[in-house]
């Protein structure tokens, strides 16, 4: 059998822009995404918890170093700039691999700075 498992987040991060005319994405400062274990093109899901929105999207690199969490497209509907979000993702393990995988969380500051990187 097959579980749905997180397999990591940034919690707590910032929103720093949106762009309504684009695609759709959420564009990541690439040092976060590092930390985080994301890869461009990897599927996301976004919690605003500002408004509760919860949607799903897709990673694009952001400028390293700047702290970037930029929605892009229809995600830029669904939230203001400077509202708190959380980016989690999650990948599918069987049995052995779910019961002694460890998620990365990568905490960050108001400025989406990395604080705190741990393995739960």
């Amino acid at each position: 059998m097959q579980r749905i498992m997180l397999k990591s987040k940034i919690h707590r991060a910032t929103v720093t822009g949106l762009e309504l005319d684009y695609e759709g994405s959420i564009a990541i400062d690439e040092d976060l995404m590092e930390a985080a274990d994301l890869l461009a093109g990897e599927q996301v899901q976004v919690l605003n918890l500002q408004n509760g929105e919860r949607f799903i999207t897709y990673v694009i690199r952001g400028e390293r170093g700047t702290g970037q969490m930029m929605l892009n497209g229809p995600a830029a509907r669904l939230a203001y700039k400077g509202d708190t979000i959380i980016v989690i993702a999650y990948a599918p393990m069987d049995d052995a691999e779910a019961k002694g995988f460890q998620a990365t969380v990568v905490k960050v500051d108001g400025q989406n700075r990395i604080v705190q990187v741990l393995k739960k």
